[in-house]
Order: C-alpha cells, then sequence, then structure tokens
C-alpha cells in the first residue's frame, strides 16, 4: 500500500469508524476522542493533539466539515478546504482515524463511537466539554489539556490580514 493510501485509509465514515473503534477496544485498547476544526494547524493544535494520544492507545478526530466551520467561526472560515483539513489530520503520526460531523457539535457522533476518553483543549472546563456526560456515564474519562496561549488560527489569521494592510 502507498503512503498516501495508508494516510487516506484513516479517513472514514460513522458506521466504519465505530466498528475500528468497537475492535480496539475489544482487543484491550484504550480510545482517546477529541475534536475540532483544525483549519490552520499551529504549534497549539500540534502540542495538544501530541498529549491526547498519550491519553490512551488510538487517537481518533472529529472533525467540523466546512458548512459547520462557517456557522461556528464566520462566513470567511475555514482558510482550508475540506480536504486539505482532513488530509492535514490523518498524516499526524498520532492520529489514528478522522470521522467528519456536519453538526455543529459532536454530541452525536461521541454518542456513535463511544470513546473511552473525551479531549479538549483547557479553554473548556470539563463539564463543558459536549459529549462528557455521556462519556461518563459509560465509564469513560473526560480531560480538559492545559491551553497554550499565543496560539490559534485566529492569531494567525490576524497576522496574515496585517501583514497584508502593511505590504
Amino acid at each position: 500500500m502507498s503512503f498516501l493510501r495508508e494516510i487516506e485509509a484513516k479517513i472514514c465514515a460513522w458506521e466504519e469508524a465505530r466498528e475500528r473503534i468497537a475492535a480496539w477496544q475489544n482487543a484491550g485498547l484504550r480510545v482517546v476522542f477529541t475534536n475540532g476544526c483544525f483549519d490552520l494547524l499551529h504549534y497549539g493544535h500540534l502540542h495538544y493533539l501530541a498529549q491526547s494520544r498519550d491519553l490512551g492507545d488510538r487517537l481518533v478526530i472529529g472533525l467540523n466539515a466546512a458548512e459547520s466551520v462557517k456557522r461556528l467561526k464566520g462566513a470567511h472560515r475555514p482558510i482550508n478546504d475540506e480536504a486539505t483539513r482532513f488530509l492535514q489530520m490523518a498524516s499526524l503520526a498520532c492520529v489514528d482515524l478522522v470521522v467528519g460531523f456536519e453538526e455543529d457539535t459532536p454530541l452525536e457522533l461521541i454518542q456513535t463511537l463511544r470513546p473511552d476518553v473525551l479531549v479538549k483543549g483547557g479553554d473548556y472546563q470539563p463539564e463543558q466539554i459536549v459529549g462528557g456526560g455521556f462519556v461518563l456515564a459509560q465509564g469513560g474519562e473526560v480531560i480538559a489539556l492545559p491551553y497554550i496561549s499565543g496560539y490559534s488560527t485566529t492569531s494567525i489569521e490576524q497576522k496574515i490580514l496585517q501583514q497584508g494592510h502593511e505590504s
């Protein structure tokens, strides 16, 4: 199999993802889930994703579809198209699976996939994390990792716009 095909094989639909996750869990592996837009990958994202993967044996990413990103972040987002964002996430060594979702929150996806650990960045409190109640009720964990200040897609976007005005 080519390396590109290996990367693309990490991107799948909900039902296939559920089957893979169930197989991992049946083999005794701990599955971690996080979600986001991951529009412009930056140090904060990469640090957070590596830390998330350290919490288990497999890391699954719920990736907001383009229309969902527009509703959450504004008409000017996402900056990167959906195909680019999916391939970027699947290309990361710490990521085992990428699953898209159209909804504004990943609740239905979390309920379908049933991860062992649900993770978000430190800009959330554990009790605010969508799907946290479900994961806890299933015997799982909900974790908010420390936020790394100074890194955000919005700040990168502002920097690019500012430099464009200076030219």
